[in-house]
């Protein structure tokens, strides 16, 4: 199913624009005014278990159908959030889907491993490999499919490219409508494509990503995208963009992302995830401590999704079971 734009080249996933709804509760709890602080809800998207790859997945996906693909091919670590989007965006077009992941079988289980399954993906795995050695396969896998007589189209890491960046300048001009006061909307900064969409409509003034630990440079990653998106010079310098919650690394829990996601649940009743919104927010509380965010102005707090990775993240849900609390009936 496609746009009846005969040019656009996008498939239709998600029902838009998604909800803005207040966190007064939580807005207390961390130091703003009872109306400053506002979610917006890409993570009920619609598809797959929604989250913001679906965005980036109508345009990659509408321009593989124009291309003739009958198979989607793309990477990812075990619990990756866009594969997971990838296998039911496939799933919907009737495509096969071949998710390339770093690791070997067995190294994760649950969470969006067992909804990758589910939608009927077929998984590589490429083993101890860094990203080159991740596209590397991924190119291996998609000529052994060409030579089947399979039409292979290779969707990015994370989704995010130039033309997945189109997504996140639609989602800012939701926001605008929603919400012309706004003064930031703060966002996982994972593979780069979300936060460079929002510059486009939004400007760096408005934007604060906070760096997730998934590719190495994450301003150039996002300066490259979003000047590939306006025709612009965007500067890596100039951009909003905090570094300092990645802890000892992309995959592993810290204690600031599970005090910011625990805080949040027990608020709000958000779920939040532990690789990407709860460093999201957790960023989010260090920059109101450090008075970058302040009272009195509207923030928003971007919801990428991601809530079934949380299933699949052994140490924090130990660390959630053990603050459960038991009584005698």
């Amino acid at each position: 199913m496609t746009s009846d734009s005969p040019t656009s080249h996008r498939a239709v996933f998600g029902t838009w624009p998604t909800p803005l709804e207040p966190m007064p509760r939580l807005a207390r709890a961390i130091g703003l005014g009872a109306g400053d602080l506002w979610v917006k809800r890409d993570d009920l998207t619609g598809l797959g278990g929604g989250g913001n790859k679906v965005r980036k997945l109508e345009w990659t996906c509408g321009a593989a159908l124009a291309d003739g693909a009958t198979a989607l091919v793309t990477t990812g670590a075990p619990q990756s959030n866009h594969a997971r989007l990838t296998a039911a965006a496939g799933a919907r077009l009737g495509l096969d889907v071949v998710l390339v992941l770093a690791g070997a079988a067995g190294s994760s289980t649950s969470g969006n491993l067992a909804l990758d399954g589910l939608f009927g993906a077929t998984v590589v795995w490429a083993g101890d490999v860094d990203d080159a050695g991740l596209d590397s396969t991924a190119e291996h896998v998609a000529e052994q499919l060409r030579q089947r007589g399979v039409v292979p189209a290779l969707i990015p890491f994370g989704g995010s490219s130039v033309l997945g960046a189109r997504g996140y300048a639609e989602c800012g001009r939701e926001l605008l409508a929603q919400a012309p006061d706004l003064a930031t909307v703060v966002v996982a900064v994972g593979s780069g494509g979300t936060m460079a969409g929002l510059l486009d409509p939004l400007g760096s003034a408005r934007v604060l990503g906070v760096h997730c630990g998934a590719v190495t440079d994450p301003a150039r990653t996002v300066s490259e995208l979003a000047a590939g998106l306006t025709g612009t010079h965007c500067a890596p310098e100039t951009l909003n963009l905090r570094l300092d919650q990645v802890g000892d690394g992309y995959s592993t829990l810290t204690e600031a992302a599970r005090a910011a996601l625990t805080l949040t649940a027990r608020t709000e009743g958000i779920v939040l995830d532990p690789i990407y919104t709860g460093r999201a927010m957790a960023g989010l509380i260090a920059a109101i401590e450090e008075g970058d965010v302040v009272p009195g102005q509207r923030t928003i707090f971007l919801h990428s999704g991601g809530m079934p990775g949380l299933f699949g993240h052994a140490a924090t849900l130990a660390k959630l079971e053990e603050a459960l609390t038991f009584s005698s009936p």
